[in-house]
């Protein structure tokens, strides 16, 4: 059999049998490289304190040589000039809401941080509610031509027939724990159809709540956060955090909100910090009416009376304090308090029916009692009024706003006998 023999145009040269010696030290591709990269003069990043850096590790602070263009000007935003596709949708959109059609906004806006749309989210009853007033006065002062909304429970959306600053007031109960799903969702699904961009809430919250005001997508949240460990992971959610000195924020009277106030206040650049607006109310001409009616079937005259307002009652139309539990005096002790006034003439105001005839046969048959239950009705009678006297209640705060004399009774400081 023939061998096949097979021929290389060019063989390969024969390898020594010697090893391959190089007298070059040996390169070192980690270090040779590395040396050549330029040196960055930003911060390190290990080494920059944050307020929370879980939320961006990549960023390491303001840019200090950056210029700004004409679009980012200094000062406060400007109301949006783009007038709405259809005047009659409250959302402004012809044929498509906000998110559903393709929109572009400025970059100036983002950068800035303009606030179109907010939603505040408020606990407590009348009481607190009333003393939110400087804050959504004060977000329409920072933000001029802002829309807010407000979410809070039945009884506390009632404040808000006498503050015109507020777009929509939804009643959704912060408070309730275990919240009904259907209605938790579907009260989610409206706060995240909205587009908000500010977001803040009084609820101390915890990793639910939380996680509930970052489901609604909402740019920036701010919230109050429990002083305990209660608050752990709530960091993670939102964008600023409140803690307290203590689990009750009405425990703070009329500065409960002092935080939030400071914080929605802060100086930017080159503008100065936003000062804090007293607590005003606007009551309607309808409302007025209606209760100078009332209050002349009671007996009594425009100027010429001074409401009693904190009668003991297990009703939640007393507008009590939570930070004040036992403010509430029982009727006998009212009538001692009433008792020596003569210039004018004392004015009851009961929050449910069945006090009428306790009342009536402690003070007297002719005595003046009124029936009273929301937050306008009550703030169009001491408007009305020549001053009021009341315990730790929302009737204070109304009279406050009105410029009424107020004289208020703390029961936790007096003994009565």
């Amino acid at each position: 059999m023939a061998l096949t023999k097979l021929i290389l145009p060019n063989p390969l040269p024969s390898l020594p049998s010697s090893p391959l010696i190089i007298s070059s030290p040996p390169f070192n591709l980690f270090t040779s490289q590395l040396t050549h990269l330029p040196q960055s003069n930003r911060p390190n990043l290990s080494t920059h304190s944050k307020k929370n850096p879980w939320l961006d590790p990549f960023d390491d602070g303001p840019a200090p040589d950056i210029e700004y263009g004409s679009l980012f000007t200094d000062g406060k935003q400007e109301e949006d000039p783009r007038p709405p596709d259809n005047p009659d949708n409250p959302y402004g959109f012809l044929k498509f809401p906000q998110g559903y059609n393709v929109e572009l906004t400025m970059l100036a806006s983002k950068v800035r941080g303009d606030v179109r749309r907010c939603c505040c989210i408020v606990s407590g009853g009348v009481y607190e509610n009333l003393l939110f007033f400087p804050a959504i006065q004060l977000i329409r002062d920072r933000y001029p031509g802002v829309q807010v909304d407000i979410v809070a429970s039945p009884r506390g959306k009632q404040t808000y027939e006498i503050n015109k600053n507020v777009r929509w007031a939804t009643a959704f109960d912060p408070d309730d724990s275990f919240p009904e799903p259907a209605e938790y969702l579907d009260m989610l699904s409206v706060l995240k159809n909205r587009y908000y961009d500010l977001m803040v809430s009084t609820k101390l919250a915890g990793f639910a709540h939380a996680a509930f005001m970052f489901m609604t997508s909402t740019r920036d949240k701010v919230s109050y956060v429990w002083p305990d460990d209660n608050a752990a992971g709530t960091g993670f959610l939102l964008t600023e955090i409140f803690k307290p000195p203590s689990s009750n924020l009405s425990e703070g009277g009329y500065n409960m909100y002092d935080q939030m106030l400071d914080w929605l206040g802060r100086p930017t650049r080159n503008f100065p910090r936003e000062p804090i607006p007293p607590l005003k109310v606007s009551i309607s001409k309808k409302v007025r009416e209606y209760v100078e009616g009332k209050y002349k079937n009671a007996g009594v005259k425009k100027g010429k009376y001074v409401v009693i307002h904190g009668l003991e009652s297990d009703s939640k139309a007393s507008m009590q304090s939570r930070g004040d539990l036992d403010s509430l005096l029982p009727i006998h002790l009212w009538a001692e308090i009433t008792r020596e006034m003569r210039d004018v003439k004392p004015l009851f105001v009961i929050p449910h029916e069945k006090e009428r005839e306790e009342l009536e046969e402690t003070i007297g048959g002719d005595s003046s009692i009124i029936f009273i239950t929301t937050p306008g009705q009550l703030a169009a009678l001491i408007n009305d009024s020549a001053g009021v006297i009341s315990t730790n209640t929302a009737a204070v705060q109304l009279a406050n706003a009105c410029g009424k004399q107020r004289f208020e009774f703390l029961s936790n400081q007096l003994e009565f006998k």
